[in-house]
């Protein structure tokens, strides 16, 4: 652009000076071809424009009452796009510094002037807070349009100084240094918005979108904090400090607990709605900390109790959820959980008089627990643990009376008889009933009580299903082991080989040359595999006597070295009597049909006189068998006469007697009449016996499980135990060869699978050095040694 160009050339070039509304010279050269094409040159000016002599200060009146009109809320008399352009000329020229101070200064004056309104002490406070809001809202659209105006200064000169405020933050300094800084004015601002925000939580209705301005306005100026935010809290804090109190004395747990949610959710909704969102936090923690940081004990104490007993699902749910926002609250909560199964549970196990219902109760309970566990705290592992912990730590504090009932109720479920269930609800009884007898420790005690139950179910033939009777098997195995099941299995195997051994017989029978017209069924049972029972000699007919020699021929022919040994107490028979027809004075008589159990390798055998088909079939045991077909040789009998021909105990015999004279099918007469059987009674037939059924199942009456049997199986699992603990100390002793007491005690609580006391292992170790197992070194006495 440097290159001479010679006023000679023939390129005219014209300088052209304009005047526009602003009165800025605008001066430019236009080239004109008037020829061939030349080459054109574009230069800088050599001077800068000029501006008029008023300019600067003209141009302010102008931008001054556009202003003045903004913030009076009137007309502006000028373009605006012609003031933008006024304040672009202003700041080429370097007038930007002056023109950012006159613009500070006239908003300034504006703002101080708005002061005076909010003295009036007239005002209440709902009309201050409006007029408040009114005042900010003006003001933040006058700032808005000034800024439109002077854009160019606030993107050019404000821009390049980081030490300068733009124009918005200009507008929010002074309204903050001249209205909102005013302690009054400040002051009254806060109260009313705090008094408007308390009758909102009193269930008044207020204005939330004046309130969401004016919290807005706190925050937009950097005072929502310190002016307004911690007396905030501070008031929150008092409010529900003091609820808290009132209604945790008026209320009961249900009400407070639907209360303190409802809070919650409203103080969530005011802080979505006009709240900052910083507040949220401590908000929620205050109101959490006093109506339930503050109560955790309280609650639990008064309502835990009162929420389970009644089942209130919904309420424990709400109460797990509101104590998991609370720091303390699910461990407060899980030790009252706990502490509440064990107290309620101690009272099912701990009280004798409720045995008979027992082992449904603590079902119940835990299904009711499983569900509270489940559905209202969340499945969380820590209470579903603790609630564990708890069933196994009551169910023990009784010690072996929890198992027994346990294999007692099983049987009631197995036996033959139960309509109660389907094999699927029977099935699942069996999972539930599994569940509780995990909690056990004396294991071994159930299994006593269980194998003579199922010997019973398996030898009187009174199982309900062989399918569930093995699905139990199956859980104790998966349960327990497979030695705690082998002798349970053995049982099942004797009843399948004696299936097969009958078959022989008879094929063996048939052979004889003098075949019996009884029909014998015979179980061979290996002793021990199955329950011990006292032996017991009675008088058999002759017939049933030979044909238990016949037998025992034919068994011990194919089985040599073999011990037989009957057991009649679990024998039954099925008689086929003649009653008396109508107008028929012929006596009855009894044909029978016998069955025998026996304890050793021990034998269960049925008897079968076949004999001309009668009016009636009594089902009876063996015992009431012996008794009735004395009277197909005489008319009556004396209990002494019946004694001596029968062999049969005395207390048996009694409870035998009175099945038959004095229960619902009374094939006998007693003289005198009367409930009990005592001696010098005489018994004579019913030949007058009527009945609706052509098959009539005489129950002998049972001998209640008294105390004596209950106690002689206790002695047997504690024999028992006494054995294994032997056979531990041995077997760790022959081991390790030489421990200390100590450590040998540790190694024994780890192998035993049932309860044991310190000083019952001493005597074990003790009896063991006795018989020299083991001895005590002789410096060390706390120190074995093992004995080869």
């Amino acid at each position: 652009m440097a290159e001479d160009i010679r006023q000679d050339k023939k390129a005219n070039f014209s300088a052209l000076t304009e005047h526009n509304n602003n009165g800025v010279t605008r001066t430019s050269a236009l080239a004109n071809k008037t020829g061939t094409s030349k080459k054109l040159v574009i230069k800088n000016f050599k001077d800068r424009p000029k501006i008029a002599e008023n300019y600067t200060e003209d141009t302010w009146l102008k931008l001054r009452d556009a202003v003045g009109a903004i913030q009076n809320s009137t007309s502006i008399k000028y373009n605006l796009e012609e003031l933008y352009q006024a304040v672009e000329n202003l700041c080429s020229y370097k007038v930007s510094p002056t023109l950012y101070k006159q613009l500070r200064q006239v908003c300034e004056d504006h703002v101080q002037a708005q002061i005076h309104q909010f003295r009036e002490e007239s005002l209440d406070s709902l009309s201050f807070l409006k007029r408040m809001n009114r005042c900010w809202q003006d003001h933040c659209r006058q700032t808005i349009m000034i800024r439109s105006i002077f854009l160019f200064l606030d993107r050019t000169y404000v821009l390049q100084n980081s030490l300068l405020p733009s124009i918005w933050d200009t507008g929010l300094e002074l309204f903050r240094t001249h209205i909102i800084s005013d302690a009054a004015v400040q002051k009254r601002t806060v109260d009313g918005i705090l008094e408007q925000i308390e009758r909102e939580r009193n269930g008044e209705t207020v204005d939330r979108s004046l309130l969401r301005s004016l919290l807005g306005m706190l925050s937009d100026l950097q005072v929502y904090k310190e002016s307004f935010e911690e007396r905030f809290l501070a008031e929150t804090n008092r409010l529900y400090a003091a609820e808290g109190q009132r209604l945790m004395q008026e209320r009961d747990v249900p009400e407070y607990l639907h209360h303190v949610a409802r809070r919650l959710e409203e103080e969530n909704d005011r802080d979505i709605s006009y709240l900052d969102q910083s507040t949220q936090k401590p908000l929620i923690s205050t109101v959490e900390k006093q109506l339930l940081g503050e109560h955790l004990t309280a609650i639990l104490q008064k309502g835990l109790s009162v929420l389970m007993d009644g089942n209130r699902v919904t309420e424990l749910a709400l109460l797990y959820q509101l104590f998991s926002k609370v720091k303390g609250g699910l461990p407060a909560l899980l030790q009252f959980w706990r502490d509440y199964i064990k107290t309620f549970g101690g009272e099912i196990v701990g009280t004798p008089e409720k045995d008979k219902d027992m082992v449904q109760d603590l079902l119940d309970f835990k299904d009711k627990m499983d569900n509270v566990a489940h559905n209202c705290f969340a499945r969380n592992e820590s209470f579903i643990n603790a609630m564990k912990e708890a069933f196994e730590n009551f169910i023990n504090k009784r010690p072996n009376k929890p198992a027994e009932l346990i294999a007692k109720y099983v049987d009631t479920k197995l036996r033959a008889g139960n309509k109660e269930a389907t094999e699927e609800e029977l099935e699942r009884i069996l999972d539930k009933i599994m569940i509780i007898f995990r909690f056990i420790h004396g294991k071994d005690v159930f299994e006593a009580f269980y194998k003579k139950d199922l010997a019973k179910r398996l030898l009187v033939g009174k199982s309900a299903s062989v399918d569930a009777e093995k699905s139990m098997l199956s859980k104790l195995k998966h349960e327990c082991g497979a030695a705690f099941t082998s002798k349970l299995e053995g049982m099942f195997k004797d009843m399948e080989l004696s299936k097969d051994v009958m078959i022989q017989y008879k094929q063996y029978t048939q052979n004889q040359s003098e075949p019996s017209n009884i029909e014998l069924t015979v179980n061979i049972l290996t002793m021990g595999y199955w329950p011990s029972y006292t032996p017991m000699e009675v008088h058999l007919p002759p017939e049933m006597v030979k044909l238990q020699e016949v037998f025992k021929l034919f068994y011990l022919g194919k089985h040599s070295g073999r011990k037989l040994q009957w057991q009649p107490t679990l024998g039954h028979a099925v008689l086929k009597t003649q009653f008396k027809e109508v107008g028929d004075a012929t006596p009855g008589r009894c044909l029978v049909q016998a069955e025998r159990s026996r304890d050793g390798d021990f034998i269960k055998s049925v008897f079968l006189l076949c004999v001309p088909q009668g009016k009636k079939e009594l089902q009876v045991s063996l015992f009431q068998t012996l008794v009735l077909i004395m009277f197909n040789e005489g008319e009556e009998f004396s209990i002494e006469e019946i004694r001596s021909a029968t062999g049969i105990e005395e207390g048996e015999l009694c409870r035998t007697l009175q099945s038959l004279a004095c229960g619902k099918a009374r094939v006998l007469n007693k003289n005198p009449r009367g409930k009990e059987v005592e001696d010098g009674d005489r018994f004579n037939f019913n030949t007058d016996f009527r009945h609706k059924l052509f098959r009539i199942k005489i129950n002998q009456i049972q001998m209640k499980e008294t105390v004596e049997e209950q106690v002689s199986t206790t002695e047997r699992v504690f024999q028992d135990r006494q054995y294994q603990i032997d056979a531990a100390v041995v077997r760790i002793m022959k081991m390790r060869k030489t421990l200390s007491h100590n450590l040998l005690v540790s190694e024994l609580y780890n192998q035993l699978k049932f309860p044991v006391k310190p000083g019952d292992l001493k005597k074990r170790i003790e009896s063991l050095i006795d018989r020299d197992y083991m001895e005590r070194d002789k410096e060390t006495p706390n120190q074995y040694h093992y004995v080869a």
